[in-house]
């Protein structure tokens, strides 16, 4: 590609064909067994043994520890095997592997080459239907009726504590330092939304570098208040996974100026 690494993260070794005709660069997590085509996060230092409670974050770890030195500066992103970063907004219902690999994004736009990072447009956590704002928040509603009606006060903590324990990303909020701790409790409070799936886009290994600095020594504070031995359940299974998404939408937000492009749902086993 012109002027951009692209990381595509996968389970899934049959998907290195379609991987690398995109031109991203291959990358399998998991049990499954991937050959020297493939980047992954079990050698050298790792935290591999910990992908289902960190899942893509045991990847970003290897980078920071083992490859980052071996990157060529500018650019760097990371996608997933369903979740691909598009150039514009397009019916995807009947997308085929060719229409899909045309519209992905294989360059950094001229109109984005001035901004620092690159964000997924943000996911509303106040929309979620009805019926289910009920069944997981009815203690809550009972407690501030106003969340019927509001859906300002639907932020992205309350959204955290119906899906991924109550009170545990105020928990994790008290582990950070100094600099971020008050920035991001605001954040989590004021705000509905936020840019989802723990992809982004950055200009440069030094961002990547301070994004890693930041949030790898927050997570391994959180493990020693949540561990490992009691995640039940796929909302508690991968909260240090859920964690660092909320964070990464807000550092980067924080610290770097940003653009939005859209990301489009399609899984490549299918295709």
């Amino acid at each position: 590609m012109e002027n951009m690494n692209m990381f595509c993260i996968t389970l899934n070794p049959d998907h290195l064909e379609k991987i690398k005709k995109m031109n991203y660069l291959p990358v399998g997590l998991g049990d499954q067994s991937f050959g020297k085509s493939w980047y992954k996060d079990n050698t050298g230092l790792n935290i591999s043994k910990k992908n289902k409670f960190y899942g893509e974050y045991t990847f970003h770890y290897w980078i920071w520890k083992n490859y980052l030195d071996s990157l060529n500066d500018g650019w760097i992103g990371f996608c997933q095997y369903r979740k691909f970063w598009g150039k514009e907004n397009i019916d995807i219902n009947n997308l085929s592997f060719e229409k899909l690999n045309e519209f992905s994004l294989k360059k950094i736009p001229d109109e984005f080459l001035n901004y620092e990072s690159i964000l997924g447009e943000p996911f509303y956590v106040n929309q979620f239907r009805f019926s289910k704002f009920l069944k997981k928040g009815l203690k809550k509603i009972i407690s501030s009726p106003s969340l019927l009606f509001d859906k300002n006060k639907r932020n992205i903590k309350f959204h955290f504590d119906l899906f991924h324990g109550n009170g545990n990303l105020e928990k994790a909020i008290q582990l950070l330092g100094d600099d971020d701790r008050e920035d991001f409790k605001k954040f989590v409070e004021k705000n509905v939304s936020f840019n989802p799936h723990n992809m982004f886009i950055c200009k440069s290994k030094a961002i990547l570098e301070n994004y890693y600095k930041s949030i790898f020594p927050w997570l391994k504070r959180c493990e020693k208040e949540f561990g490992f031995d009691n995640l039940k359940g796929y909302g508690l299974k991968r909260i240090y996974g859920f964690l660092a998404e909320r964070y990464m939408s807000f550092w980067f937000q924080k610290y770097t100026k940003f653009g939005i492009l859209p990301i489009y749902f399609k899984d490549i086993t299918h295709l």
